[in-house]
């Protein structure tokens, strides 16, 4: 197709919006009497995508800041430059929120190298929350799998003074599909249906499990006289994430932990099999922080014009791990919150209902600050005091009766955004089928740019739960993968460079939009029932004393 005969998406999008503004100005303007949003959505396009900002905001965040573990040094800093940036933006309430949630923990350095039979650099990341070496470490591995406790006994008085090695090698994982992916309108269609709750009071998440039995297998170690662990990490490609999830006062791992990338793991372990074991040199330089057990949430507004129109809010997750700089997940879903806020502002434009913007932490722990936040200013649901972290969220979860607080009925809409940096195709109306046709409506101006769709099925894993879960109208955008689970996804290639600007402005106008209608419109979003408590989805399920 020659260039005179093919228009980009987003140029044929513009140019309809530009089209309507001309409309609204001229002297027989009949498309305002039906939608007198259309040309303020054709303004937050024109700004969106010609004078975006976006990009630059995501550098000097991710580029300038980089990754922003949970309650470290480095969340903080970030959430000062973020506060900074919408308070010059002009916008209000800027402020922080403060959640239990436990330790800081700061990494300054890491090397791993081999140093016997040969002199190699490994690719490799401390495990976040597990202590440092004191120094450099230099000792033999010993590979030992152990993936239950009955494991340990095989290991006991063959550990000491060695580097343990406990993940099983594995085969290499390359993928028999493409790493970047665009959704087709057929795999978005196949979305679109409707997922049935299912209740299992009987069975513990697996994830539960596996925090508990790391915490054994690190005291094991520690009383065997190991002076360090290595586990492998998921993916190939010299891949590495360094999640970690032992962050409650007591409860850290005892050793210091690495996750090595599969190609290095698994080249200890032949080495291992040949003959004389392998010996490493290690240091990890990290530093817990006490001095708060608290993280935050940022939030700021632009204030409606009618104090009992209620609000709309729109969130993405502040936080990342620390492999990469934290650009798509999340630092996409946070700078298009702080750009679509910047773009509302920026117009001079006033709606009836108080927008709200939170950035939230603890997200990768477990959605601990949306948590907090619904908690404190939603509904409330009965859970034990003394639990933390994970362990609280999974009893949150499950916590009845919801008691619903002055808030609730004021909160009208809430957008999330939590899939990487590619564009949005639409929404995920997780199965309330009462609200299809007002978010279809609210996203009919952007389906030229590819975020028309409507879906069903319910998406999982992000903020935009711990609203639904009592009853809100929380909802996340559907949206184009790229390469973001199959390899930047908390991995070492989570920067800027993985961020296309055509996809983020398109994120920024999107949101904008949708946000400017749900504020300003006479319609609300139709609410789902407030949950109670569920009975068990197969009431004759025995418990499996194996899981």
């Amino acid at each position: 197709m020659s260039r005179t005969t093919r228009r980009h998406p987003i140029a044929r999008t513009l140019a309809l919006a530009l089209l309507c503004t001309a409309a609204v100005v001229g002297p027989v303007a009949a498309a305002p009497a039906e939608n007198p949003d259309a040309a303020v959505v054709a303004r937050i396009v024109d700004e969106g995508l010609n004078r975006s900002e976006v990009m630059r905001t995501a550098s000097d965040l991710m580029d300038g800041i980089g990754p922003r573990l949970t309650n470290s040094e480095n969340v903080r800093k970030a959430q000062a430059w973020a506060m900074d940036r919408v308070k010059g933006y002009g916008l209000s309430n800027v402020h922080l929120e403060p959640f239990y949630f436990g330790l800081g923990w700061n990494l300054d350095s890491v090397s791993a190298s081999l140093t016997a039979p040969r002199h190699l650099p490994l690719t490799a990341i401390p495990v976040a929350w597990s202590p440092p070496t004191d120094g450099v470490i230099t000792a033999p591995v010993v590979i030992a799998p152990m993936t239950r406790e009955e494991h340990f006994a095989a290991w006991k008085g063959k550990l000491k003074g060695k580097i343990v090695l406990v993940s099983k090698p594995g085969e290499t994982s390359e993928s028999k599909e493409g790493t970047f992916q665009r959704l087709s309108d057929k795999e978005i269609g196949e979305l679109d249906h409707y997922d049935a709750p299912s209740f299992d009071p009987l069975t513990k998440p697996r994830w539960l499990k596996a925090m508990a039995f790391e915490e054994k297998l690190s005291d094991f170690l520690k009383a065997e006289g190991a002076v360090a662990v290595v586990t492998r990490a998921y993916r190939d490609g010299k891949l590495v994430s360094g999640e970690g999830y032992h962050y409650a006062p007591g409860h850290t791992l005892r050793l210091p932990t690495l996750q090595m990338a599969q190609e290095d793991y698994r080249r200890l372990v032949r080495l291992a099999a040949g003959g004389k074991a392998p010996e490493l040199s290690l240091s990890i330089n990290a530093r817990y922080d006490d001095k708060t057990l608290e993280s935050n949430n940022l939030v700021f507004e632009i204030p409606g014009t009618d104090p009992r129109a209620g609000f709309v809010m729109a969130g993405a997750h502040f936080d990342s791990w620390i492999a990469g700089d934290g650009a798509s997940d999340n630092g996409a879903g946070s700078v298009a919150v702080i750009e679509a806020a910047r773009l509302i502002q920026k117009l001079g434009l006033k709606p009836k209902r108080t927008i709200r913007f939170v950035l939230w932490t603890g997200e990768e722990q477990g959605e601990l600050g949306s948590l907090a936040y619904v908690d404190q200013h939603f509904a409330a649901r009965p859970v034990d005091a003394a639990l933390g972290g994970m362990d609280k969220e999974e009893a949150w979860n499950r916590a009845f009766p919801i008691k619903v607080k002055p808030e609730y009925a004021a909160m009208k809409a809430y957008f999330n955004i939590d899939n990487g940096s590619g564009r949005l195709r639409g929404l995920y109306d997780e199965g309330n089928v009462g609200v299809s046709s007002l978010l279809s409506e609210w996203l009919a101006p952007f389906k030229p740019m590819g975020a028309g769709a409507v879906v069903s099925s319910r998406t999982h894993g992000t903020d935009h739960e711990k609203f639904q879960a009592v009853g809100l109208p929380g909802y996340q955008f559907v949206q184009d993968p790229l390469d973001y689970e199959s390899r930047v996804h908390h991995s070492t290639l989570d920067t800027v460079d993985h961020m296309r600007g055509e996809d983020m402005r398109q994120m920024s106008v999107v949101l904008a939009g949708v946000l400017w209608q749900a504020a300003n419109g006479d319609r609300e979003l139709p609410r789902q029932p407030l949950p109670t408590q569920p009975t068990a989805t197969d009431p004759f399920k025995v418990a499996d004393p194996d899981q």
